[in-house]
């Protein structure tokens, strides 16, 4: 039997994977007391079952990730059978590495935090860093959002994608820019940049063809929109026509609109892994079905590489 628990982190996310999933929520109480520490109690019988935590770690990403810690305390002492946590959004995924003297490695402390904890599986959603998964001595399950994207922005061309070329903001996206551009039977450039600041980036040039073509800028993640409002601007005056952004996270605070609203991108689509605010330009694409279908499989013990296959219509 499978139990699915939300964390308050998107709790309308985790309603559309329990519908998804044709399976209710648990009943949880998450509260606090009045030093702000953070109380979870689980108020149905678990025991012998296998739990599912929903819990992206966004921002507030400390408040998130401890309470992700303390419902799999609580399910783990609730004699679950085994305990699975769903991060659709992995917080501190950028500290992967020390690039730094006396830096620390945080996405590593994180993974043995997780562990350490109780969980037996993670299921996460296109991490920063690919390799992270080895951080963690327990399966992972690292999905993607490339086909939920690549379907939009088929269907907003009407699959008209040889006049479109894919581009990489920058030098560490181009391995996840070259996968979309290969489903999208497209062309492919990179915007070669330079960053300033922790919110300001300067875009250097554009080493690809994009005079006259629509261009689809892929990342992993924005927040400040910094990146791709430098990389939208450099190709809007080396000639591009339409500009679109697909991001499989969208951490926007009030900046990130902002600068989204004043450039030339015409839509960033992203996905709902995080909550995010839709408005004329950006466009969140609900990934609660292929979260439900990838539980589903992963408790019955089936395969989810499928999920991974990208099947356009023909034109």
């Amino acid at each position: 039997m499978m139990k699915l628990i939300s964390g308050s982190a998107h709790t309308e996310l985790a309603k559309e994977v329990a519908e998804a999933t044709g399976m209710p929520l648990t009943d949880v109480t998450i509260s606090a007391f009045p030093d702000g520490e953070t109380l979870v109690q689980i108020n149905e019988n678990i025991r012998g079952q296998d739990v599912f935590i929903i819990q992206p770690t966004c921002p507030p990403t400390n408040h998130n990730l401890m309470e992700l810690l303390i419902t799999v305390d609580a399910a783990r002492r609730a004699s679950a059978r085994s305990i699975t946590a769903v991060i659709p959004f992995f917080g501190y995924a950028r500290q992967d590495r020390k690039d730094k003297s006396r830096m620390p490695i945080t996405a590593k402390l994180v993974a043995n935090l997780i562990q350490a904890a109780g969980i037996n599986r993670v299921i996460t959603l296109d991490l920063h860093a690919a390799q992270i998964q080895g951080f963690f001595d327990i399966p992972v399950d690292h999905l993607s959002a490339e086909p939920t994207l690549v379907r939009y922005i088929w269907e907003k061309l009407d699959g008209n994608t040889e006049n479109l070329t894919v581009v990489s903001p920058d030098v560490g996206a181009v391995k996840l820019a070259k996968q979309y551009s290969q489903s999208l039977k497209s062309e492919f450039a990179i915007v070669a940049k330079h960053r300033v600041s922790a919110t300001q980036v300067e875009a250097m040039n554009v080493i690809g063809d994009v005079e006259g073509r629509d261009v689809f800028i892929i990342d992993d993640m924005t927040e400040t929109a910094g990146t791709l409002c430098a990389a939208a601007k450099m190709l809007k005056d080396s000639g591009a026509n339409r500009i679109f952004a697909g991001v499989s996270h969208a951490v926007i605070g009030e900046m990130g609109h902002r600068r989204i609203e004043d450039s030339p991108i015409e839509e960033v689509i992203t996905t709902n892994s995080t909550p995010v605010k839709e408005t004329s330009k950006v466009k969140p694409l609900s990934i609660a079905p292929f979260l439900g279908e990838a539980i589903v499989r992963i408790n019955s013990g089936k395969s989810v590489s499928s999920l991974f296959d990208i099947d356009l219509p023909t034109r």
